[in-house]
Order: structure tokens, then sequence, then C-alpha cells
């Protein structure tokens, strides 16, 4: 059966994939002839056999440790993507980070698309395990971005202080971070920034190269802590993220400064949609406006971001797959935040607590971000809709203790959502 990578191209025709580099008049071109592409995974051969090459995994604590038999290791240790991937980099940033003291991580990313279909057999239980229950050979996943659903998206603003939505999209047809080449990596800037360059209105904005940007935009950036520097934390840095850094990094952000995109980073673009105060309803509208619009452009070049029906929006960690989509607001509880249910009313409400500097900072001053905690199983709006509806019942808890009122847990959400 023809994979992905194959359809994409006899889609084509006779494909031509020009990728421009931003900085200059350089340009890296390859033809790609649909007589050529063969509808297979190609393998290859190593010297030892699988059981001497299987990881040591006994002191780890991910997901990929917990699903890697060395049966699936052999079954699959030989085989290559199309790109030529192959499973011991799949599983890299695993094997060398056995567990993390916040979060149970993944432990494993995609080279590519074609990532999730070869190498199925050890992806599809970390995403079962990851998105709690999520089955991808059986389960489909829904895609809703019809923010006029949404209702109650104004928060309290004397307890909700920011608002924010953020997922991430990759482009078809080139390989993602973890394995892409320098022509592949700017082709990626060069698609999504002249995709950028089309939107209008209040969406209309500014590209700002890591790679070239002057000193005053690096620090205008550092004080709207809208700038990403190179990753340091070796979960990225081992599954090969920030090779040739900044080359063909960068920032895009609207005028207003409610809309931003990261090129680059971990993934090939994060779409960010944010602003300060509780209107989570205006914050998901524009998300939702935005990102089919980057689509719309982008398609209008010839590119079309990934997508399946089983795994929704194909980005680099498994655990960003369907929406990719976390919803947060910046909340102050500082009643509910120490009453003992505090947890148990989170993992109720299918949300999760971070400090406000991240996943390994602790709140201060009492301000938490919470978001949801699922990716797959729900569509965006039903995400939005239950970040809205937990917050609202939490800010509800911190009034009625500041009363001096008893307060209830809610029963437990249902694992997904409308089937």
């Amino acid at each position: 059966m023809a994979n992905t990578f194959a359809r994409l191209l006899l889609g084509r025709r006779t494909a031509v994939l020009v990728a421009t580099v931003s900085t200059g008049a350089m340009a890296t071109g390859y033809f790609l002839n649909q007589q050529n592409v063969k509808a297979e995974y190609f393998g290859h051969k190593k010297l030892f056999p699988p059981s001497a090459d299987y990881p040591d995994l006994r002191k780890h604590n991910n997901c990929m440790a917990e699903c890697l038999t060395p049966t699936i290791y052999a079954k699959l240790r030989d085989k290559m993507t199309p790109g030529g991937y192959t499973l011991d980099q799949c599983i890299q940033t695993g094997v060398d980070n056995p567990g993390h003291p916040f979060i149970k991580t993944v432990g494993m990313v995609a080279g590519d698309e074609e990532s999730y279909e070869v190498f199925a057999e050890i992806f599809d239980p970390v995403i079962k395990v990851r998105h709690n229950g999520y089955d991808p050979k059986l389960m489909k996943h829904r895609t809703d971005l019809d923010s006029s659903k949404i209702a109650q998206g104004q928060f309290d603003e004397r307890y909700v202080l920011s608002s924010r939505v953020r997922t991430g999209r990759s482009v078809r047809g080139l390989s993602l971070p973890p394995a892409c080449s320098r022509a592949e990596r700017r082709a990626v800037e060069n698609v999504v920034v002249t995709a950028l360059s089309g939107l209008k209105q209040d969406l209309a904005g500014k590209y700002y190269s890591l790679t070239t940007m002057s000193e005053k935009e690096q620090q205008q950036l550092i004080d709207d802590h809208f700038l990403f520097d190179k990753p340091v934390s070796p979960l990225l840095t081992c599954a090969g993220m920030a090779r040739d850094w900044p080359d063909a990094r960068g920032i895009w952000h609207n005028n207003d400064k409610t809309f931003l995109i990261w090129i680059n980073e971990e993934d090939h673009i994060r779409v960010i949609s944010m602003e300060k105060g509780g209107n989570m309803k205006r914050v998901f509208e524009r998300f939702c406006r935005g990102l089919m619009e980057v689509e719309r452009l982008t398609k209008e070049q010839g590119w079309e971001f990934m997508w399946n029906e089983h795994l929704g929006f194909i980005l680099t960690c498994p655990s960003n797959l369907g929406t990719g989509l976390r919803a947060g607001v910046h909340v102050k509880l500082p009643k509910l935040s120490k009453d003992p249910r505090f947890s148990k009313i989170l993992e109720n409400l299918r949300l999760q607590k971070r400090g406000t500097g991240g996943v390994d900072t602790v709140a201060v001053a009492d301000i938490y971000d919470i978001s949801n905690l699922d990716r797959m199983g729900r569509s965006e709006v039903e995400l939005v809709q239950l970040v809205i509806d937990g917050v609202n019942y939490m800010i509800d808890c911190e009034k009625k203790l500041e009363r001096g009122q008893d307060i209830k847990i809610p029963p437990p959400l249902p694992q997904f959502g409308k089937k």
C-alpha cells in the first residue's frame, strides 16, 4: 500500500520543490518525479542482531520505555522511513533521558510524517498511554475551529490575568525538526513567511529572523516575552532540535502583538493567540481565524499541513498530536490552591496546573497557569470550552472560600468528548 509520502508526491504529478533562503538570493531546488517514487518502506541491515542493540531501559520512566519490547524493537530496528529516519533516532531522546521530576515524558519523537506509519507498532501504544486511552487504530480525531460555538468565554478579570491558546502545524512533504536538512528547514521558513506576508488587517505583522535581527529587535522581543532561545533541555537537544541554530528560525507577530508564530523551534510552526485579561472567546476567535487564514495562504503556494483522520494534526512529539492545542489562563487562586481538594478538582475537570514560568516552575503569588490536560479525543472547540467551564468553576470555588462557604469536588468528566 502506498505510504503517505508516495501518495503526496503522486498527487502532485511531477513536483518541483524550491527552497528559497530568505537572507539572500541563494536557492536550493530538487525535482521529484512520480515515476521514481516507490510505494514501500526502505530498510537497512546492521552488523549486529537487534537483541545486541536493544537499549537498557531498566531505570527509565517514560512512555516509550513502558511500551517498547525486545520483540517490537526487533521488528522495527532495521526499517527506515522514505526520508531515512530510523527507530533508534525516534527513541534516542527517551533512551538518553530516563525520566523527569515533574511529568512523565513521552520519550520519543517523529522525524517525519511517515514515522507514525512505519513505526506504528511503537508509536500507537505510546500514543494510547500518553493520551489516556485514545486508540489511533480504532478512533478518529475531530477538528472544529468554529469559535462561534464558544459560550461564556469572558472570565472575571479580578482573578484571570491573561488568556492564551496555542497549537502547532507541520508542512507536508518536509521532514520534522529532529530530522530535517538545512534545505528543508529553510524551505519551511520560506513557505511560512511567504504565507504570513499575506495576512491583513488585525492579523498583519512582521517577521523577525533569529539570524538577522538587530539588538534592539531582540531586546524588544525579550521584553514582550516572545523570544525563544536555543533549546537547552536535553529532551530537545537529544532529539536533534538544536542543530544549525539559529539558521532558518524566527518569530512573527501581528502589529497588536496578540497573534504570534514561532518558526522551526520544536515544530515547523507554533501558533499562539494571547492577550491580557480574561476574554478567552476573543482569543480563540482570533486563533481560529488566523490559523485558517495561514492554512489558506499556505495552500495557495501548493503546500498543505500534515493531517490524518486518526492522528489529527501531525507534530514532532506524540504528546501534541490531534489538536496540538493548549488553552490556558493565568489565574489567581490564593484560597483554592491551598485547599486539599484542589488537585482532585483539577483532575475531575481534566485540567492541569503549572507555574506561570512553565512546567518546571512553581506558582508565584498564588498565580497558576491552568490549561487542558487532553489534546486528542476532543475537538478544539470542546477543549477550549472545557477550560472555560473548568476555570469558571474554580473561580466560583475561590469566591465561596472567600465568603467562608464550603465547596464541592465536581463529578469527573468523561474521558472523551462527543462521539
